[in-house]
């Protein structure tokens, strides 16, 4: 490993990190300015931080990161920011996957480097939609790549909602190329479709992986732009609809509709396999997780 690349491992985490503490203050913000409609009189939330670790099977020390949770809040009913930078060798399993994924070399250096920032929110107000972010860098000896995007996960859906999440996602791609968004709006389609429901969980957004152009600065300026896309686009959303009076039928939509992303997140969804299978912290994996949720 050069130590080139060991500076651009340093400068992924820490964008990660810094991606974080802009999100929960703005979320905690969120908590602080409602003043108006339901859950106004309620206290505002604040998130409950716990550092994780993971070992290796020898004991040694593999990494870990920063599980950032607010639970019961006036706006927010659970929402995880975490961020993660892990390291070590990869099992059997993992390296067939990464092997079949096009991954050289992993037969023979299977060590392995991962950072990220990892968000799921679901919304005390139906009104308000649920979202999940995710962006990442991982590293072998053998490649690196980016990866990750944002999704929005109403239950009561609004056109303008929307049109205004997409909007703010194609202004940051756009510097990336024209063609950009579109490509990775229909990767989101295609990704978080749930084939035994037949349908997507959400109304879509935007969806890379495997990022490598060979250009490392310009993949890592887009997964910073992708990061920098998501408070725009989802925060006035939330400030419309966190103010609006909800029924008994609204929220048995919302705890339905959580149902389905359950559901994705548990049998389809790649980084939570990846982060189970490779002995990370069980509960910052599964945060992204509804507080509650309801089958028919």
């Amino acid at each position: 490993m050069s130590d080139d690349f060991t500076d651009k491992k340093a400068r992924a985490s820490a964008w990660f990190r810094h991606l974080r503490d802009e999100i929960v203050a703005a979320f905690e913000g969120l908590e602080d300015s409602l003043d108006t409609g339901p859950f106004a009189e309620a206290e505002p939330g604040r998130f409950d931080v716990t550092e994780t670790s993971r070992a290796s099977d020898d004991g040694s020390d593999a990494g870990g990161g920063l599980m950032s949770v607010m639970r019961g809040g006036r706006v927010f009913e659970k929402v995880g920011v975490n961020v993660s930078e892990v390291y070590g060798t990869l099992g059997e399993a993992a390296q067939k996957a990464m092997a079949a994924r096009g991954v050289p070399g992993m037969e023979d250096d299977p060590r392995f480097w991962a950072s990220g920032i990892s968000l799921v929110a679901h919304m005390q107000n139906p009104h308000c939609p649920a979202v999940h972010m995710n962006t990442r860098m991982f590293w072998t000896p053998g490649a690196w790549w980016f990866g990750g995007g944002s999704d929005l996960n109403p239950c009561i859906e609004y056109p303008e909602d929307t049109a205004h999440f997409h909007d703010q996602q194609k202004a940051h791609l756009a510097p990336h190329g024209e063609d950009l968004y579109a490509r990775l709006k229909d990767w989101a389609d295609e990704y978080f479709y749930i084939p035994h429901r037949h349908r997507a969980r959400g109304v879509g957004g935007i969806f890379m992986d495997d990022r490598n152009t060979g250009d490392w600065e310009a993949d890592f300026a887009l997964t910073q732009d992708i990061g920098r896309a998501f408070l725009p686009a989802f925060v006035p959303l939330t400030e419309r609809r966190r103010v609006q009076p909800f029924t008994e039928a609204d929220k048995d939509t919302q705890l339905v509709h959580r149902g389905l992303y359950a559901e994705y997140n548990l049998v389809y969804d790649r980084g939570t396999k990846f982060g189970l299978a490779t002995g990370h912290d069980a509960n910052a994996v599964l945060m992204s997780l509804p507080p509650l949720a309801k089958w028919h």
